[in-house]
């Protein structure tokens, strides 16, 4: 490894720099603190092998800037690694109690329409159903928002179709 002329030790720069890395992290990102010093350490790891690239001074920029990135990656495994278990169960007939038929048979065909989406789609009609809003949704299934907002747009498509069809 070799070091800038002048730069100080990597020992001083971590007493020095870490609270402060630290602390943009927690300010920044609503994360676990697993997930924030997970990503200081494998900055400074990552620093420890880039030193001769970062320039003299600019190591706290390099360092949370690097931290993020990494602090992201680890919340979007986390998320993706979660399981669907998590998710309410999905509104059957026997969920609801009320008294008229008509009622209830609209809820069944209603409830028929949407089976007939792909799970993936059906999870989401049902949280959106339930009251969830599109962050809410993504941050549940783990998708990004854009991604729960194109599945329902394509859901409520395809269920216009399917009416059509009737």
């Amino acid at each position: 490894m070799t070091e800038h002329a002048g730069a100080p030790a990597i020992g001083d720069l971590y007493r020095e720099l870490q609270p402060q890395l630290v602390r943009i992290l927690a300010s920044n990102l609503l994360a676990p603190e697993w997930v924030i010093d997970d990503a200081c350490q494998t900055a400074w790891s990552s620093l420890l092998e880039r030193r001769a690239s970062v320039v003299p001074g600019g190591e706290l920029g390099w360092l949370s800037t690097t931290a993020t990135r990494i602090a992201l990656r680890l919340l979007r495994r986390e998320r993706a690694t979660e399981s669907y278990e998590a998710l309410p169960a999905p509104v059957t007939l026997a969920d609801f109690r009320t008294p008229e038929l008509g009622h209830r048979l609209e809820l069944r065909d209603r409830l028929a329409e949407i089976r007939r989406l792909p799970v993936r789609q059906q999870r989401l009609v049902m949280l959106h159903g339930l009251g969830y809003e599109y962050g809410e949704i993504a941050a549940v299934t783990g998708e990004s928002r854009r991604t729960v907002a194109r599945q329902l747009t394509r859901a409520r498509q395809r269920l216009l179709r399917l009416a059509g069809e009737q």
